[in-house]
């Protein structure tokens, strides 16, 4: 039997997960909610599954046996807690929650409960990202000196005012950092690893209305000893691909979105000359740089298919609860080491005090 999935929230971002539910092998979407009935009809209509109005009806419909989370990210908390309550696996689109706190309460939650839980990051899944990983674990790259992430977006005012969570501390959790540059953070801990310290500026420098940061820039030290820069706005128009370069003695990597665009070695493999020659006629498109809905859903449905062979084979998701949690926890720093002035220390001991929480 597929597992049948229920999704909370009926926002853009919940079609991005029906796309992808309907592309995996052994699931099946059966029903959604949403706060807003309308809302949720509509969902339901386009994807052949039931609505409901609330989380708890939902979760009561015979034949859901996991939920994602697709709330605006202050609200992730509520439903996978209500969720693994009641025994259903759990896959929350990024951010986990907003807070460290929320996150681990989440956490909780789904390890009580014994279900599976996992945090949406799907730019783990593509080819690219793993062929990094895979020359970062070989030790390609000799002593890792240099790890830098740089995401470069534009997104309109109009983009802000088009939702009353929208650049919010409460629902928003933070701005360019926690929204949009949250999988690049991501990514970039997992190539380079755990990040020791850091220290960082934010402003809100083109955009009205909007209580967080639509830049920001932040010097890392990584727990190997490497250093760092993270650049994130939604202030650099038109928009431009977000960007990771890795450094170190004995190679160089850059991706640009999903394409490699740098793969020099000291040491040459055998599979080196075909990575090259697929960088010679790889295009990468514009993804979110300047419209968030013009993102594909393919690496949704690449994380959705391992999360149910988790399931299926009682096996931890490539990346849980605790993965999760890491990119918010340096993104929190980012915003102490900006509101304070210095140098913060990871990891976090509490969260700092953002804004009307």
């Amino acid at each position: 039997m597929p597992i049948g999935f229920g999704i909370v929230g009926a926002g853009m971002i919940s079609r991005f997960h029906a796309r992808a539910l309907a592309e995996v092998r052994g699931a099946r979407l059966v029903a959604c909610c949403d706060s807003s009935p309308d809302r949720a009809e509509v969902l339901a209509q386009e994807f052949k599954c039931a609505s409901y109005s609330s989380v708890e009806a939902m979760l009561a419909h015979q034949g859901v046996d996991a939920v994602t989370i697709a709330t605006p990210s202050g609200a992730h908390m509520e439903p996978a807690v209500a969720a693994a309550n009641a025994g259903k696996h759990v896959i929350v689109e990024k951010p986990l929650e907003i807070t460290l706190r929320r996150c681990d309460k989440i956490i909780a939650a789904c390890d009580r409960a014994g279900v599976k839980l996992s945090a949406i990051f799907p730019s783990r899944f593509h080819d690219s990202s793993r062929l990094m990983k895979q020359a970062v674990d070989e030790r390609r790259f000799g002593r890792i000196t240099l790890g830098d992430a740089y995401v470069k977006w534009y997104r309109t005012q109009q983009y802000y005012d088009s939702g009353a969570w929208r650049g919010t501390w409460a629902l928003d959790g933070g701005g360019a950092l926690m929204n949009q540059a949250i999988h690049t953070v991501d990514l970039l801990t997992w190539l380079m690893g755990p990040v020791s310290e850091l220290q960082a500026y934010t402003a809100t420098l083109a955009h009205q209305r909007i209580e967080v940061e639509d830049v920001a820039t932040a010097t890392l030290r990584f727990e190997n000893g490497a250093l760092g820069v993270i650049e994130a706005t939604t202030a650099a128009y038109p928009g431009y691909l977000k960007r990771i370069e890795l450094h170190g003695s004995e190679g160089t990597a850059v991706l640009e979105e999903e394409d490699l665009k740098a793969w020099d070695f000291a040491q040459r493999t055998r599979g080196d000359a075909a990575i090259q020659r697929q960088m010679a006629t790889s295009k990468s498109t514009g993804g979110g740089a300047s419209d968030p809905a013009a993102i594909g859903h393919h690496g949704h449905m690449l994380q959705f298919q391992d999360f149910v062979d988790a399931i299926r084979k009682d096996r931890t998701p490539a990346v849980d609860g605790r993965e999760g949690r890491r990119s918010v926890e340096i993104i929190l720093a980012i915003y102490k080491s900006a509101l304070s002035g210095k140098r913060v220390q990871l990891p976090l001991k509490s969260d700092p005090k953002l804004g009307a929480r």
